[in-house]
């Protein structure tokens, strides 16, 4: 079902609002790629790809993954319009499946607010990286003014830091670095960045 309402929303999905957003995020994420020339990025759950494509000259190839075909054919026309040649997409659901893939940097961004079973997602980004990889997750702060019986309502650091450690991570630095009006579920809110190691 919650994969429908994705599809739906493919082609008019990168409103200004999102554009907007995105364009914070980027920013916060690109000081995290600096120095990853020769790395691969995986950016899982990537939509239409408004955040991995701004950085086709920071990591060495970019694999957008996500379990909407349409967003995804609306990233393919991005790579393409603008001649990026190290991006690829790959249609998958890693709660559903495991990935055969390996890369040195995992991005979730808005993405961990989507998954049920929180533990188990982070397990799978845990095993799908090199030693030595990076987890990038840019999601929302606790928010107990939401509530939605699919979405978390944001997440603390200190939990999620928890969680990290529990599948395997070994650090993890969390730094809340925007707020917003009215950027999650039409509620002011706070976005965090975390970047968790994997020796």
């Amino acid at each position: 079902m919650e994969n429908n309402v994705f599809e739906q929303l493919a082609s008019r999905y990168d409103t200004e609002e999102r554009k907007a957003l995105a364009k914070v995020i980027v920013k916060e994420v690109r000081t995290e790629l600096e120095n990853s020339k020769s790395k691969s990025l995986i950016d899982y759950g990537s939509g239409t790809g408004l955040i991995s494509l701004e950085f086709p000259e920071l990591v060495d190839s970019i694999l957008l993954v996500d379990s909407s075909e349409q967003m995804l054919e609306v990233a393919k026309g991005k790579i393409v319009r603008n001649g990026i040649t190290n991006a690829t997409v790959l249609y998958s659901d890693f709660t559903q499946e495991t990935p055969e893939r390996k890369a040195d940097i995992v991005l979730m961004s808005l993405v961990l607010l989507h998954i049920p079973d929180t533990n188990k997602i982070l397990q799978e980004m845990f095993n799908l990286l090199n030693s030595g990889g990076k987890l990038i997750i840019v999601d929302f702060d606790k928010n107990n003014k939401i509530y939605h019986p699919k979405v978390h309502n944001g997440f603390s650091h200190e939990e999620l830091k928890q969680n990290l450690s529990e599948v395997g991570f070994n650090s993890t630095e969390t730094k809340t670095f925007h707020h917003g009006n009215q950027i999650f579920m039409k509620q002011d809110a706070s976005m965090f960045i975390s970047v968790s190691m994997k020796n």
